[in-house]
């Protein structure tokens, strides 16, 4: 293991965020001198960013409290242009009213993790879109262009994984590396930022910028990278069978969110620990070494945890208590999720697949019915035997409402108003 001096690189090898990097020695020499400015790009495809971006929103915080200046670079030009980077397929393009409607959504994020102001440390947000609207595309190649080979393009994983696979990769995607590489030009010169961070999918275009910098500012410029934030069977984490794990609260519920992160696999709770909060790493190593049925109070811990920072202590705590009166109580709590059924829709009754499948607690009517038939679902706490049994108004509780379970750790109440 490198001996590293700057506070920033320290907690980047110790949490687990050290992947790749252009010049280890130099980068840690420039951090232990002074103040680095560094950036990572975010574009602009869904209204929220999923846990996968976390890793990359925690290498900024961890920037910033070691004392550096970090920027959010919103993509509102390249979100134009789509990143080919790990896609088997083009991106669908959006409008300009859609990519800023995205960047409103995404910006409330960064509050949680970052200090925005005009401090020597405080972050600063930018949009690409400001340099990248206006190119004049021939003076653009012309000056910029030349600089890429397409020998050395089609080395890179974004491409030669597309074409190994025989999936179409249009010229306006070719493009987007070198966009992004322009970006970190236009960062260089505007803010004097030497230093690119980012998941390590995005390798290749990070060297890109850093060579760009190399050959036409003659300035020296770093890459970092941390691995992709995956799971112990090697697939990426931020998806579920219901869907993707947003961020914002509007798109997923704080309550859902915290469920999702207690339910992490006992092989991941010490990873997930050191990289999606901040606990002090003697805390991390004490609940990681926790074995057998206590590996559950890690996990609620990271849960509670990675809560807090994403969506405030206050729904952090009410999550944690939504669930511990679920689970180790069996109440219906206020705070599960929720749906409402007009009571039209019940009086005649309404068959259990579709109920489940309404909820969320199934994809289709298919896997509702292999829920039932599997014994895994139940209605106000008792085991639904047949997938055609018809839900009644008999079934509401005194608050009007159905508590529906697909297997132990996940509730939806239905609601019924008069």
């Amino acid at each position: 293991m490198t001996t590293l001096r700057s506070e920033f690189l320290k907690i980047m090898q110790e949490r687990g965020f050290l992947h790749q990097c252009t010049d280890l020695e130099g980068l840690d020499k420039k951090l232990s001198e002074g103040v680095v400015t560094a950036y990572i790009g975010f574009d602009a495809t869904a209204p929220s960013l999923h846990i996968g971006s976390l890793l990359p929103v925690m290498m900024l915080y961890w920037l910033q409290k070691t004392g550096h200046k970090p920027i959010v670079l919103m993509g509102g030009g390249t979100t134009k242009v789509g990143d080919p980077s790990g896609k088997d397929e083009s991106r669908k393009l959006l409008t300009d009213d859609a990519i800023n409607a995205n960047i409103a959504g995404i910006q409330k994020i960064f509050a949680k993790y970052l200090s925005f102001g005009a401090g020597k440390t405080d972050a600063i947000l930018v949009n690409n879109d400001a340099w990248l609207r206006d190119l004049k595309y021939i003076d653009f190649l012309r000056e910029f262009g030349r600089h890429f080979t397409i020998n050395r393009m089609l080395t890179f994983d974004s491409v030669k994984l597309r074409l190994e696979r025989e999936q179409p990769l249009t010229f306006l995607e070719f493009n987007y590396m070198i966009m992004q590489a322009y970006d970190y030009y236009e960062l260089s010169k505007r803010h004097n930022c030497i230093l690119q961070l980012g998941a390590s999918d995005q390798w290749g275009n990070i060297l890109n910028g850093v060579e760009l910098n190399r050959r036409v500012l003659q300035k020296e410029s770093f890459g970092f990278t941390c691995p992709l934030l995956t799971k112990s069977d090697g697939s990426k984490m931020g998806k579920s069978a219901s869907g993707a794990i947003w961020l914002n609260e509007d798109m997923l519920s704080p309550y859902d969110f915290y469920q999702y992160l207690r339910n992490t696999d006992d092989k991941d709770v010490g990873k997930l620990l050191r990289l999606l909060t901040v606990l002090p790493m003697d805390d991390v190593k004490r609940l990681e070494a926790l074995k057998g049925s206590e590996i559950n109070d890690a996990k609620k811990t990271l849960a509670f945890e990675v809560t807090k920072l994403c969506h405030g202590e206050a729904k952090a705590k009410e999550a944690a208590e939504t669930a511990r009166k679920t689970f180790e109580e069996g109440a219906a709590a206020e705070g599960l999720p929720t749906i409402t059924l007009p009571r039209a829709k019940l009086a005649d009754g309404i068959p259990a697949f579709m109920l489940f499948k309404d909820a969320g607690l199934a994809a289709s009517g298919g896997e509702a019915r292999r829920l039932i038939a599997g014994g895994g679902a139940r209605i106000n706490d008792e085991k639904v035997a047949d997938e055609q049994l018809l839900v009644t108004p008999a079934y509401l509780s005194a608050d009007k409402t159905i508590k529906l379970s697909a297997g132990k750790k996940k509730h939806v109440l239905v609601i019924v108003p008069d």
